[in-house]
């Protein structure tokens, strides 16, 4: 009992500390960089509102969601906080101006995130499509994988495709030097990441595991994440010469040896300091390389700080 007792004031002290450290970052690092001052007129629209044939593929700051269709996951007040990483549906998020969804699903095509699970995949695409009737140069990373521990839905390669039908742009390495522009009408890049079936091949209307990478650690401690992602993301090439998506996450997770096991007061600690991250990347010398760049619980600061750098890469400024 005592060395469980004197583990967790050692964490917790950890935890204060690291808060702290990312605190006195913000503090003197300031608060400009390049595009800060730009405030997109419709977030729901912010990719034609900067100029579809400016913005090259690779050279977008594509605001993400992790773990994106938990809106609903789990039983409401009960299971629910200790899953739930947005409190959005799919389409408000889009609206919000998310450009990039990461989506877990099992083998009955349910949504889940760990052992809960939520809708029907379904309400993701109907949401998607719903979206996408809406907007005319919006472009849309849908990320699909099977959660750990699940199967792969049934040829779910052939329902993904039947679903989406003309929307897809297919896999081809070609695309990350083109405009928004250049691959309109079509506008929804998607990864589909099986456990064991096959994955899919150039050509294909979907895209294979390795055209999205990141790389997680799995931590509560917020520094610790900060300086991870950066050292991370200092290791790979320019965007601009990469021929895969490569995201960082601001994001913490609830770890089980720790008292506090809901996501939301835990990703707190990170989710403030998504643009002192942007001014790091700045001032190391690796905003280049940012690229996706995802939270928990999307809101306007963190779509409209990705947007802002996106508009000073098209207009020559960064």
């Amino acid at each position: 009992m005592g060395t469980h007792l004197s583990k967790q004031l050692e964490r917790r002290k950890a935890i204060s500390t690291e808060k702290k450290a990312l605190a006195d970052l913000q503090q003197s690092c300031g608060c400009e960089f390049p595009g800060c001052d730009y405030t997109p007129s419709d977030r729901k629209a912010w990719m034609a509102g900067v100029g579809p044939d400016k913005l090259h593929i690779n050279k977008i700051v594509w605001p993400g969601t992790h773990d994106s269709a938990t809106n609903k996951i789990g039983i409401r007040f009960v299971s629910r906080p200790f899953a739930q990483c947005q409190s959005l549906s799919i389409y408000n998020q889009l609206v919000a101006g998310t450009r990039v969804l990461d989506i877990r699903v099992q083998e009955d095509r349910r949504v889940c995130h760990g052992i809960l699970k939520t809708y029907s995949v379904d309400v993701v695409l109907a949401d998607l499509k719903r979206f996408l009737s809406e907007t005319e140069s919006e472009i849309v990373i849908l990320e699909i994988r099977t959660e750990f521990g699940h199967e792969d839905p049934p040829e779910f390669d052939k329902y993904l495709v039947e679903q989406l039908g003309d929307h897809l742009i297919h896999q081809d390495d070609g695309v990350f030097g083109k405009t928004v522009a250049e691959l309109l009408p079509k506008r929804v890049i998607c990864v589909w990441k099986p456990r064991k079936s096959p994955q899919p091949k150039r050509g294909d209307p979907l895209w294979s595991a390795g055209y999205l990478k990141d790389n997680w650690i799995d931590t509560d401690l917020p520094s610790t994440k900060f300086e991870s992602n950066l050292k991370h993301l200092s290791q790979q090439q320019p965007a601009a010469s990469r021929k895969f998506f490569y995201r960082v996450e601001n994001t913490v997770t609830p770890q089980p040896d720790n008292p506090i096991l809901c996501v939301k007061p835990v990703t707190n600690r990170i989710h403030c300091y998504a643009k002192v991250f942007i001014i790091e990347c700045v001032k190391r010398g690796c905003a280049d390389k940012l690229q996706i760049f995802s939270t928990d619980f999307i809101d306007k600061d963190f779509v409209d700080a990705c947007v802002g750098l996106t508009f000073a890469r098209a207009e020559g400024k960064a």
